[in-house]
């Protein structure tokens, strides 16, 4: 028997609705309510033509994995096959300051003259994808918008059993994407990483969340104990943080040799095998990756730290703050602020003794990764030609806790900047 809607999410009629228009600018919220009471269009409905139509999709699975997996696969779905007419953008709905109540979507607006092949595409989606359809319809006076509901016995439109009005709504005080990035963007503990990998490895998941990733079942053979968190190493472990071409690799080699130290880096060298296939995955099962690397370096740590000095080319601070630069659209007043529960370190993963973070001015960055002429990875790609994301990413950093980064200028010569990171070890960590 078919559903008459699609995995409602629940208390629908209290959720906030945002629109993402370019990813640089505040989100345009709206609500829907039972009674019209004189409140103005929302934005984002202003300034329409009679003849244009408005949509909303969302991935509503009650499985994250696959609702992650399809959300990544429902751009190209609609890019592919909605009439060239058809503009549309990231959304949101969620439930005001109730974490992992955020479910993502799109925002589609259609110009064209006939909504047939618009909607013909909604309708083939409900049929064999986890995705719920609401269309918006203007009233008669042309000022009052309402949303609709559609079927997924008929593939048809279906009024809500109380009509309801779309109405604006002031902005949050946060970005609606901080109440999913823990355990989601961001991952907090080797079971949480551990279970979306296994579900990835398990034949189970076949029926479960559509296709496996058959390099997880490597990956977790990697870890298949959970790794002992030794939370007070015996020697000092230095963690050197930064963006491509501050100069981590100089320094970290030098303070290698300078203190007859270990030197490891994260993601370890085991996982390089799988990191591009890893990479081309939603961002859940990406993170989920790349926070089992960490606890891999982890376990390297504690036994290195029992015989020496350990220094690290990145570790934990730079899985969060990429993460959260990118699930955080928009300014970097988005960001969640300072002393967040996101920024604190996961309570299982080996801290180290110091994190020194090398900043240096964008310019001089960008001369260095073009005298390099090597591959960057997509984020540092997105780093070079977008500002606002690498001031995200530097903010993120300054933000994180337990411990925090102490900020080291990279532009002086490299001899100096060794110097100035030794003082700091030795200040800190007494060696």
């Amino acid at each position: 028997m078919a559903r008459r809607i699609m995995s409602l999410p629940r208390l629908w009629s209290s959720r906030v609705f945002s629109v993402e228009l370019d990813g640089r600018s505040a989100p345009l919220y709206f609500a829907i309510q039972e009674k019209h009471r004189g409140e103005e269009v929302p934005r984002v409905f202003r300034n329409l033509q009679t003849h244009e139509r408005c949509y909303s999709l969302f991935v509503c699975s009650s499985d994250r994995i696959q609702r992650a997996k399809f959300y990544g696969e429902l751009r190209d779905k609609l890019l592919k096959g909605l009439p060239p007419e058809c503009d549309f953008k990231p959304m949101f709905s969620f439930l005001p300051n109730v974490k992992d109540s955020l479910i993502k979507g799109y925002f589609v607006k259609d110009t064209s003259e006939c909504s047939i092949p618009t909607e013909r595409v909604f309708s083939d989606l409900m049929q064999s994808d986890p995705v719920l359809v609401c269309s918006y319809s203007r009233g008669e006076d042309g000022r009052l918008w309402t949303q609709q509901l559609w079927s997924c016995a008929e593939s048809q439109r279906m009024e809500m059993s109380e009509e309801y009005y779309v109405v604006p709504i002031e902005a949050p005080g946060y970005h609606p994407s901080t109440l999913n990035i823990i355990n989601s963007d961001v991952f907090y503990s080797f079971e949480e990483a551990y279970e979306v990998l296994q579900k990835q490895s398990d034949k189970v998941s076949v029926l479960q969340c559509g296709d496996i990733i058959p390099e997880s079942k490597a990956v977790l053979e990697l870890v298949s104990q959970r790794p002992e968190a030794r939370h007070k190493p015996d020697f000092p472990v230095i963690v050197i943080e930064g963006l491509d071409a501050t100069g981590k690799t100089t320094l970290t080699e030098s303070l290698r040799e300078t203190l007859g130290a270990a030197l490891l880096r994260s993601p370890p060298q085991c996982l390089s095998p799988w990191r591009a296939r890893f990479d081309q995955e939603p961002p859940l099962i990406r993170r989920a990756f790349y926070a089992l690397g960490n606890y891999i370096t982890a376990e390297q740590i504690g036994q290195e730290a029992m015989q020496t000095t350990v220094i690290v080319d990145r570790y934990w601070h730079s899985t969060a703050a990429y993460a959260i630069a990118t699930a955080v659209s928009g300014p970097v007043c988005n960001l969640p602020s300072e002393g967040s529960e996101v920024y604190c370190w996961p309570g299982d993963l080996l801290q180290p003794s110091l994190v020194v973070l090398l900043t240096l001015d964008p310019e001089e960055r960008r001369r260095r990764l073009r005298g390099r002429g090597q591959g960057t990875t997509e984020e540092e790609q997105e780093l070079d030609h977008n500002q606002l994301f690498r001031l995200k990413v530097e903010g993120a950093y300054r933000r994180i806790s337990g411990p925090a980064c102490v900020t080291v200028d990279a532009s002086p010569s490299a001899d100096q900047v060794l110097q100035q990171v030794l003082l700091l070890i030795r200040g800190k960590c007494h060696l």
